[in-house]
């Protein structure tokens, strides 16, 4: 009985030892929100947090063209004062900031280069353990237990030490039982109901336009927006004369999101906005508004050239784009690279993603190594003229190459 008793009591300390590693493992992830703060284009990295109090590492990506100055980076508790602040020089790459956080639940990032200002929501989330993975733990510290009960009773010959042996016994079937069905059990979900619709009010100033979100039907401010693919809202803007602005807006308040945008042509501006609500998935509003301003020369196309397999209407088409080049483009928004499509009646609005990879942790802005010549697929709805403009990102300078299509039906 001795040898069975030490090598229950190995299998024990086996089981123990491997879940404990888990306890260990770090809370949240890494999340990078593109921001168009004034004249300037960025990508804001929160690092993931092993809890709190822990430092928070930003990490403030700068792209070509954006003026040199100051940003000023404070972490809030939602609702109170700044707990932490820092001061950063902005140049072209990366730069990072180290503040702190004290507490559990909902926080702000805010931005500001003293002119314009940002609110970044996110939270510090504290490590929840399952019920599963509480029976497990459970279970094995009480066959512990029941171990050293029955070699202590066992060490004076009494017939009482196969009770707590046979308890024993039912604590490690209950522990390995949950321990083996925890992979079918799905996660508490986040999204506590379903959300309707966002409906978006756009004004233009003179400094740009203020985006003014609303639920559809409470008519209150929409406050719930995750970050999708990089950004809070991404919001594509097409003149008269088919030029492209593909901008982020920063969020100054609930509902409120504002981008500094400076016109090329003035006139009529069609425009549409993606976002995703929690709890309500992805959306996309359009708007068209007229925006004063002075004619400007459009921003010069990349270098580069398309290429396209026959493009009939109904049929998936195959548009390839080469950046020329070495194959060091960088990931923009988590993708290789983007595609935004437009027909001359507006009714068709795409935006298409080349995957930078498929891997659970996506690459960021640092990584200079994928190929030069990008492939999007695309069906086009129906016969017509579209306009097209590819993007991809190099040196942490955006490439747009625009290109005008005639679908056959």
């Amino acid at each position: 009985m001795g040898k069975g008793i030490a090598a229950a009591l190995v299998l024990v300390l086996l089981l123990v030892g491997s879940p404990a590693q888990a306890d260990g493992a770090p809370v949240g992830q890494d999340t990078a929100v593109a921001q168009t703060l004034g004249g300037r284009e960025l990508t804001v990295t929160l690092r993931r947090t092993d809890g709190a109090p822990a430092p928070l590492q930003v990490d403030v990506i700068t792209h070509v063209g954006s003026p040199p100055g100051t940003l000023r980076l404070a972490a809030t508790p939602a609702g109170e004062s700044p707990t932490s602040t820092a001061t950063i020089d902005l140049r072209t790459g990366p730069t990072t900031a180290y503040l702190r956080v004290d507490r559990y639940g909902p926080w702000e990032l805010e931005l500001s280069d003293g002119t314009t200002s940002a609110r970044i929501p996110f939270a510090v989330a504290e490590r929840v353990s399952p019920a599963w993975e509480r029976t497990v733990y459970g279970g094995f510290v009480a066959a512990g237990l029941f171990l050293l009960l029955s070699l202590l009773l066992a060490t004076r010959s009494s017939k009482l030490a196969l009770i707590p042996a046979a308890a024993l016994v039912a604590a490690l079937a209950t522990a390995t039982t949950a321990a083996l069905l925890s992979s079918t059990i799905p996660p508490k979900s986040t999204q506590d109901k379903p959300r309707p619709p966002v409906n978006l009010a756009v004004e233009a100033t003179a400094t740009g336009l203020v985006l003014t979100l609303t639920d559809s039907a409470t008519g209150r401010p929409v406050d719930d927006l995750q970050v999708h693919h990089g950004a809070l809202i991404h919001l594509a803007i097409v003149s008269a004369r088919g030029t492209l602005a593909h901008v982020h807006p920063v969020r100054t308040a609930p509902g409120d999101y504002r981008v500094q945008f400076t016109p090329t042509d003035p006139g009529q501006h069609t425009m549409a906005a993606e976002f995703t609500r929690l709890g309500g998935g992805q959306q996309q509003v359009r708007a068209r508004v007229d925006i004063a301003g002075e004619q400007r020369q459009p921003p010069t196309p990349a270098k580069g050239s398309v290429t396209t397999t026959p493009l009939r209407a109904g049929d998936p088409a195959t548009l390839t784009v080469d950046f020329t080049g070495p194959d060091d483009l960088q990931p923009w928004l988590g993708m290789r690279g983007h595609l935004i499509l437009t027909d001359d009646t507006q009714a068709v609005w795409a935006h298409v993603h080349a995957m930078a990879t498929t891997a659970a942790a996506q690459p960021d802005e640092t990584v200079a190594a994928y190929p030069a010549e990008v492939g999007f697929t695309f069906t086009f709805p129906h016969p017509g003229r579209y306009r097209a403009w590819f993007q991809a990102e190099r040196g942490y300078e955006i490439l747009t190459i625009p290109a005008t299509f005639d679908v056959a039906p």
